[in-house]
C-alpha cells in the first residue's frame, strides 16, 4: 500500500471506525447487562421472540438474521417507549442433521450442538443484538428438557372431558370408573374403547386397567401409519418427506404400521380451529391452520358387504347419495385383505406395495389416477343395487373412515377415475351436462333419487341426513382432517421418554430428575432394527425402572412446544415456571419466524398451551398474540454445465449444443459469472482433471438463478464478511432496506455501500475534522424542527406497523434535508440518533456517548413529535400538462382551488405549455397536484 493510500485509509477509518465502535458496545452491554429484564409491575411489559433457530454446523448466512434484526429493532423501539421488554434467545439444539453428522463421524451429537451453538453465539453476538442472555436455553440440555418430559407425564396423567371441553386429570375418571364404569362418560377416547360396568371395573387386574387408560390418555400408545425411512432408521413428519424420499439425504421413505407414542390433538381440533379468530396473525396463516384442521360437517352411514361386514363411509354431502357407483378403500383399511377376490390377489398386492412407497402428502397431491378394483360388491343402502368396491391411495387411512363413497357426477375426482376405470356414471343433477365434467356446485335441483327428487341440494342434505339417522344406518357428524401427532422417533439424538415397561404396559417413571441419554456405542438402530436407544444397557441410564426403558426418543418439535414458556423463567430448578411469572409475561406480543413453521411448530404449540391451560399451570390459552412471517432472503446461484459421463463442462453460451448436466458452483468461485477455473479444481478431488469449453474470450461463463439459499445450493453468503467489511450497523440496515419484511428478496451486496456511506455521512457531518462532535447548542431553525418533527412522527408510524424498511429511506431523506439546511443543531441531531438508535444500536451508542450523556441510548424515551410543527404553510405543488410533470410552484397552503386555478392559467409557464390550445379541463387535488388537460 503506498503512503497516499495509506493516509486515505487512516482517515476512513477514523471518521467512523466501526470495528472498534462495535467491539466497544458489545462488550459495554454484555459486562453492564444492559438487556437483562426482570419483572416490573410498575411498567406495562411486551415480550418479542425469534423462531429460536436450529444450530447448524454451517453457522448463519445473511438471510437467518433477516427477522432477528426485525424483531431486535422492534424490541429496542418498545424500550424507548418505556416497556419492560422481554427479548430472549436459545437454541431449538436437538435435530437430525447432528446425528446424522455423529454417524458419519463418530463425533457425540453433544460435542457438534456445543461447538454449533458456540459458533451461532459469536456471530449473534456481532450482530448487536439485544437479547437478553441470561435467559438462554438449549432444548438438548438436561435442565430444559427435564420440563419437556413433565409435560408429557401430564399429558399421560390426563384425559379430555367433552363436557368440560378442557383436559383434567385421569384420576378423575378412574373415579367416575370406579362408581359408574365408562358407560355415561362422554370423553374422547380410542374408536375400539369396549363398555364395562364399574363391577367391570373394579375386577380389572392393574394391568388390564392400565391398558384400557391408554384408550383415554392424552399420550398413548398406539398402531399407526408412518414415514418409515429405513436408511436414517426411524419415523419422518410429512414435511421432512419430498416426493417419496427422506429431505435429510434424499432416502426412499415408505409407509408402515408401527407402535407408536402419539398425543390426542384431534381432542382439541375445534377449539384449534375457532380460537384463530382471537389472533392478530395473517388471513392466509389462519387459513393454513384452517385447511390442516379440516373441519367439515356430515353423516356417518353403513354400506353392508356381501361378507356380511359393514363399509362405513363420511361424506359431507349426502344429497348425492343416489349417484353413489362405487366405493373406494385406503390401501390400509381393515377390511383390505377379506375383500380381495382370488382373480385379484396379484393386481392388488401390485398396488399396495407402489402405494406403501408415498407418504400421506404424496398421496394427497398425485395427479396421476391409480387404483385397483377388489372383485367385491357393497350393497346401496337405499337402492339395494350393488356397488363395485374398489382401492385407490387417494383415500387416507387415517381420515374419516378411511373410506369414500364415490359419486361421480358430484366429485371431479371421482369423475376422472371412473372416466378412467370405465366406470358407470350416475347422473342425479336434474337439467346439468356432466359428459365433460363433474358438476361440484351446490345450486342444482335434485333428480333420479326417490325421496329427494325435486329438492335443491341445500335442502336434500338436510333431508338426505334425517333419513339416514331415522332409519338407524348412520349418525350426523362433525370430521376433521387433523389427526392425533404422532409423537415417536427411532433416533438417538432427542428427548428420551420418562417411560419404562412392565409386561409390556407402559408406565411413568416415579424419580423427579430427568431420564437423560445414555452413552452408546453407534447412533444407529440395533440389528433388528430397534431405535438406537436400544443399544444402552441397564447401567448405562441413569434413571432405569421395570424391565426395560422405552427406547424411541421426541419428536424435534417436543422442545419447540413449551419454550416460549421457559424464557419467561429460564434458571428455575423447580417449576417448568411459575405461575407468578408466566401470570406477568403471558402471551407472545409479538413472535417472528419464518412460514414453513405455518403449521407444524404453530399448531403444536398452540395445542400444549391449551392444555397447559387447562390443567391449570398458566393462566392463558393462546401462546403467540402477534405472528409475523418475515419472508426469504434469496440466493444468486451460479451453475457449471457437465457433459453427461465425463469431467468436461461447457460454457453457459455453448451448453444447449452438447448433451450437458446442470450443477450448482460455489458462488465464491464465480465472479461475475465467470468461473474460476484454478480454484474451481482444487474445490473437489473429482474435478483435479476437468477440462473446459470455453467462449470465444477464453474464459468459462457460469449460470445463474434466484433461488433458496441453501448450504447444499453453495450460494450462502455469510454475515461475518460484510460485518467486517462494513460493520454490523450496515448490515442491519442494508437487510431492513432491501424491502418490506413478509416479502421474498434476493440477495444482492451492490447496495449495500450506500448504507454504508449514509451511516459516513451523519458521521461527517457532526464532526470536525479532530474526529470531535461539532454541534451547536442554538435554538434550532424553523425549517429543521418541521424536518425532525415529520421523521419523528413518519418513523414511528412506520415502526408500530413494521414498515421496517420505509423507516431507512425516511431517514436518508431527514439526514439530507439536513445537510442541505446547513444543521448542526445538538437538540435536533440528539432526536435523530435516537430515532436511529433502535437501526443501528453500535452507532448511535457511540455518538450519544461523545455528546456528553452518560447513560446507555437504550434507556432514552422515544421522541414525541409536536403536531404545530407539522402544518405546512406552503405547498410545493407539481403543475402537470397531460399527466406530464413540467415545472413547480410553491402556493399558499390555506389557498382555495378557484384561487389555484386562477393563479396557475395566468402563470408565464402555463401560457408557454398551452399555446394557443384551450384548456379541457383543470384537476387541482388540493396540497398534492396541479393537472391541466389539454
Amino acid at each position: 500500500m503506498g503512503l497516499i493510500n495509506f493516509v486515505d485509509y487512516l482517515i476512513y477509518y477514523m471518521q467512523y471506525n466501526f470495528i472498534d465502535i462495535e467491539k466497544k458496545w458489545q462488550e459495554y452491554w454484555a459486562k453492564e447487562k444492559t438487556f437483562q429484564v426482570f419483572e416490573d409491575k410498575s411498567k406495562e411489559k411486551f415480550y418479542v421472540l425469534d423462531m429460536f433457530p436450529y444450530p447448524s454446523g454451517s453457522g448463519l448466512h445473511v438471510g437467518h438474521p433477516l427477522g432477528y434484526i426485525a424483531s431486535d429493532i422492534y424490541a429496542r423501539y418498545k424500550k424507548h417507549k418505556d416497556f419492560n421488554v422481554l427479548h430472549p434467545m436459545g437454541y431449538d439444539s436437538f435435530g437430525l442433521p447432528t446425528e446424522q453428522y455423529a454417524i458419519e463421524t463418530g463425533i457425540h451429537p453433544k460435542i457438534a450442538t456445543e461447538k454449533n451453538s458456540n459458533r451461532y453465539r459469536e456471530q449473534l453476538d456481532k450482530l448487536g443484538f439485544s437479547f437478553d442472555w441470561s435467559r438462554e436455553i438449549k432444548t438438548s440440555d438436561p435442565n430444559y428438557y427435564k420440563w419437556t418430559q413433565w409435560i408429557f407425564k401430564q399429558l399421560f396423567n390426563s384425559y379430555y372431558c367433552n363436557v368440560e371441553d378442557k383436559a383434567l386429570p385421569v384420576t378423575k375418571l378412574i373415579k367416575e370408573f370406579e362408581r359408574n364404569g365408562n358407560s355415561y362418560t362422554n370423553v374422547v377416547c380410542s374408536d375400539n374403547t369396549l363398555f364395562f360396568s364399574s363391577i367391570d371395573w373394579l375386577g380389572f387386574s392393574d394391568e388390564k386397567k392400565q391398558e384400557i387408560l391408554l384408550s383415554y390418555r392424552l399420550a398413548y400408545l398406539s398402531e399407526s401409519m408412518v414415514n418409515w425411512c429405513p436408511e436414517l432408521g426411524t419415523v419422518l413428519a410429512n414435511d421432512e418427506v419430498k416426493d417419496g424420499r427422506s429431505e435429510r439425504g434424499g432416502f426412499l421413505v415408505e409407509q408402515k404400521k408401527m407402535k407408536q407414542w402419539s398425543l390426542r390433538i384431534t381432542a382439541y381440533a375445534d377449539r384449534l380451529n375457532e380460537d384463530l379468530n382471537q389472533l392478530d396473525w395473517s388471513d392466509s396463516l389462519k387459513e393454513m391452520q384452517r385447511n390442516w384442521i379440516g373441519k367439515s360437517k356430515g353423516v356417518s352411514m353403513k354400506f353392508s358387504i356381501e361378507n356380511n361386514e359393514v363399509i362405513e363411509v363420511f361424506t359431507t354431502r349426502p344429497d348425492t347419495l343416489y349417484g353413489v357407483s362405487f366405493l373406494v378403500l385406503s390401501p390400509e383399511h381393515k377390511l383390505v385383505d377379506s375383500l380381495i377376490s382370488k382373480e385379484k390377489e396379484k393386481y392388488v398386492a401390485d398396488y399396495l406395495s407402489i402405494s406403501k412407497l408415498k407418504s400421506e402428502r404424496e398421496r394427497q397431491s398425485e395427479k396421476k389416477i391409480s387404483g385397483v378394483f377388489t372383485g367385491s360388491y357393497a350393497i346401496h343402502p337405499f337402492t339395494k343395487t350393488k356397488v363395485e368396491i374398489w382401492i385407490a391411495d387417494y383415500v387416507l387411512a387415517s381420515y374419516g373412515t378411511g373410506a369414500v363413497m364415490a359419486v361421480p357426477c358430484g366429485d371431479q375426482r371421482d369423475w376422472l377415475f371412473a372416466k378412467h376405470y370405465n366406470i358407470e356414471i350416475l347422473n342425479i343433477f336434474k337439467g346439468i351436462d356432466i359428459s365433460e365434467a363433474a358438476y361440484e356446485g351446490k345450486d342444482a335441483i335434485i333428480c333420479n333419487s326417490e325421496f329427494l327428487d325435486g329438492l335443491n341440494c341445500l335442502e336434500a342434505i338436510d333431508y338426505s341426513i334425517s333419513k339416514i339417522v331415522k332409519l338407524g344406518i348412520g349418525e350426523e357428524k362433525i370430521n376433521y382432517r387433523l389427526r392425533d401427532a404422532v409423537f415417536s422417533r427411532q433416533r438417538y439424538w432427542g428427548e428420551p421418554f420418562p417411560v419404562y415397561y412392565k409386561n409390556n404396559i407402559p408406565h411413568i417413571v416415579k424419580n423427579d430428575g430427568p431420564v437423560t441419554l445414555p452413552e452408546i456405542d453407534k447412533y444407529l438402530p440395533t440389528e433388528s432394527g430397534d431405535p438406537p436407544l436400544a443399544r444402552a444397557n441397564k447401567t448405562d441410564w441413569n434413571i432405569f425402572e421395570g424391565e426395560r426403558m422405552d427406547t424411541n426418543i421426541m419428536p424435534g418439535w417436543a422442545g419447540s412446544s413449551w419454550y416460549f414458556l421457559r424464557f419467561m423463567d429460564a434458571n428455575n430448578e423447580n417449576e417448568f415456571v411459575s405461575r407468578k411469572k408466566s401470570d406477568y409475561w403471558g402471551q407472545v406480543d409479538l413472535y417472528i419466524g419464518g412460514a414453513e413453521h405455518a403449521v407444524g411448530h404453530l399448531l403444536y404449540s398452540r395445542f400444549w398451551t391449551k392444555f397447559l391451560y387447562d390443567r391449570g399451570f398458566i393462566s392463558f390459552e393462546e401462546p403467540f398474540k402477534k405472528l409475523i412471517n418475515q419472508g426469504m432472503i434469496l440466493g444468486r446461484s451460479n451453475f457449471v454445465y457437465r457433459l453427461k459421463g465425463s469431467n468436461t463442462f461447457v460454457t453457459k453460451s455453448l451448453k444447449n449444443n452438447y448433451d450437458t448436466s446442470r450443477m450448482h458452483v460455489d458462488i465464491d468461485l464465480a465472479e461475475n459469472d465467470y468461473l474460476d477455473i484454478p480454484r474451481f479444481k482444487k474445490w473437489r478431488n473429482e474435478f483435479l482433471d476437468a477440462e473446459f469449453i470455453l467462449e470465444e474470450d477464453g474464459k468459462y461463463k457460469c449460470g445463474f438463478e434466484v433461488e433458496k439459499m441453501s448450504k447444499s445450493k453453495y450460494n450462502t453468503q455469510t454475515p461475518d464478511v460484510l460485518v467486517e467489511k462494513y460493520g454490523a450497523d450496515t448490515l442491519r440496515l442494508y437487510e431492513m432496506f432491501l424491502g418490506p419484511l413478509e416479502q421474498f428478496k434476493p440477495w444482492d451486496v451492490n447496495g449495500i455501500s450506500g448504507v454504508h456511506n449514509f451511516l459516513r455521512k451523519i458521521w461527517r457531518h457532526i464532526h470536525n475534522d479532530e474526529n470531535q462532535i461539532s454541534l451547536t447548542s442554538e435554538v434550532p431553525s424553523e425549517e429543521s424542527l418541521k424536518t425532525l418533527h415529520k421523521t419523528i412522527k413518519k418513523v414511528d408510524e412506520d415502526i408500530q406497523r413494521f414498515s421496517f424498511n420505509t423507516v431507512v429511506s425516511t431517514m436518508m431523506i431527514c439526514l439530507n434535508e439536513l445537510i442541505d439546511q446547513k444543521c448542526k443543531n445538538k437538540e435536533i441531531f440528539s432526536d435523530f440518533i435516537i430515532l436511529l438508535s433502535p437501526y443501528a444500536p453500535h452507532f448511535t451508542e457511540e455518538i450519544w456517548q461523545k455528546m456528553g450523556n452518560t447513560s446507555s441510548l437504550s434507556t432514552v424515551k422515544f421522541p414525541q413529535y409536536k403536531s404545530e410543527y407539522l402544518i405546512e404553510n406552503e405547498i410545493n405543488y407539481p403543475v402537470s400538462f397531460n399527466g406530464k410533470m413540467r415545472f413547480k410552484v410553491s402556493l399558499p397552503a390555506s389557498m382555495s382551488i378557484k384561487d389555484i386555478e386562477v393563479y396557475i392559467l395566468k402563470h408565464e409557464k402555463t401560457i408557454h405549455y398551452i399555446s394557443s390550445a384551450e384548456p379541457k379541463r383543470i384537476i387541482i387535488v388540493p396540497q398534492k397536484i396541479i393537472n391541466i388537460v389539454i
